[in-house]
């Protein structure tokens, strides 16, 4: 099975990031710059916390706030789990699932190295799949 590291080899260790004193408006906007769902909270190196669209819609939209006036900080996740490089793809999937989130912090030495999200897990799955299909047509076939 393969490792979430290898993932990241193939997709690049791009780390989006917002300090916790920026506001929601500054986060949900560089999540659509970005193209992604969630963003690390970070202070330098370390990791404080998580910020998705979900927490956006749900802790501010749905409450009335102001992205303006709300600061990260105040609806960030804080209890983050991170994974290892050498986690397999599968019990990363079989993680996100059974916690109910979709982007996971890859750690490697202490430090954050990049993020996979269940959509890039779901992929590699996918090709591995269709991997094995094609062998077994080709075995078949004789």
């Amino acid at each position: 099975m393969k490792a979430i590291g290898t993932i990241l080899t193939n997709k690049g260790g791009q780390i989006w990031s917002v300090a916790p004193c920026d506001t929601m408006l500054q986060a949900i906007t560089t999540m659509a710059e970005r193209g992604v769902g969630a963003l690390l909270v970070m202070e330098g190196t370390k990791l404080l916390g998580i910020i998705s669209e979900r927490d956006y819609a749900r802790r501010v939209i749905l409450k009335g706030r102001r992205s303006a006036d709300t600061r990260v900080e105040e609806i960030m996740t804080r209890d983050v789990i991170a994974v290892s490089v050498d986690m397999t793809v599968e019990q990363g999937l079989a993680l996100m699932t059974e916690r109910f989130f979709r982007h996971l912090p890859v750690i490697e030495d202490g430090q954050v190295i990049g993020v996979v999200s269940i959509g890039d897990l779901v992929k590699e799955i996918i090709k591995d799949q269709q991997f094995v299909i094609e062998e077994l047509r080709r075995y078949v076939a004789g």
